[in-house]
């Protein structure tokens, strides 16, 4: 890794210390201790200008609520000094969804800046006048975007070189074709009176992966009809996957 520049996220959140939280532990905490990648986690607060500190403000126009300020977010921005090579994205429900070749491509640069917005927003000119490009992990709302940011952190660092196990292992799991996962079993080969499928301890790997296809297949069918819409003609599988 010598001479490599590392994957940098630098985080911009009322709430720094949440951060690392669980990216300091398992595959990303690992790889995070070892400088594989690095993160900043950096206080909007510290950008207020009143003696309060205040970083919000009522609506305009009316409504319940309050907003992040334009200018006390606009000055943190700029206080993080991150270059043009970094993308700046804001955690947004509204935003781009958040799906593998997004991920692929963020990894694949040198890392991101990364807006966590509380309240009932951001105010739209501070969007518009530092360039962020909204990302949304699923149609939900959730009290910030500290969680969501640390969803698109793990997702990009287990991409990094040197952080799987195994160099194939995130080109096996990644959505490279819209199929969910097969399913998966181990040890015993028998659990309350449920064996292992037969074809999975066979030994013949062509009828594994053709077993493995039809199951992920079927799964997609059953469960996410969308992903079967988009399949490629050439099939395959992709996979949502935990790390121990």
């Amino acid at each position: 890794m010598s001479g490599t520049p590392i994957w940098r996220a630098t985080v911009l959140t009322l709430f720094p210390d949440m951060f690392p939280g669980p990216l300091g532990v398992s595959l990303a905490g690992k790889a995070l201790a070892t400088g594989l990648w690095a993160l900043e986690a950096r206080d909007i607060r510290a950008s207020a200008t009143d003696r309060h500190r205040s970083v919000d403000d009522t609506p305009a126009g009316g409504g319940p609520g309050m907003v992040l300020r334009a200018d006390v977010l606009a000055a943190a921005i700029d206080a993080a000094d991150i270059g043009p090579d970094r993308p700046r994205l804001l955690m947004s429900p509204r935003g781009r969804p958040l799906a593998q070749p997004l991920v692929r491509e963020l990894a694949e640069g040198p890392g991101a800046l990364i807006v966590c917005g509380r309240f009932e927003g951001v105010d739209q000119r501070v969007i518009e006048a530092r360039g962020l490009e909204e990302v949304s992990i699923g149609d939900y709302v959730l009290s910030g975007g500290e969680i969501a940011a640390m969803a698109l952190i793990d997702a990009c660092v287990r991409l990094l070189p040197g952080v799987m196990g195994k160099a194939d292992s995130a080109a096996e799991e990644s959505f490279s074709s819209p199929l969910l996962e097969y399913p998966q079993y181990t040890r015993p080969q028998l659990f309350e009176g449920r064996p292992i499928p037969e074809i999975l301890t066979s030994g013949d790997h062509a009828k594994v992966a053709a077993w493995r296809k039809t199951e992920a297949e079927s799964l997609t069918r059953a469960r996410r009809p969308d992903l079967w819409a988009q399949r490629p003609n050439t099939g395959g599988r992709t996979k949502n996957t935990t790390d121990g």
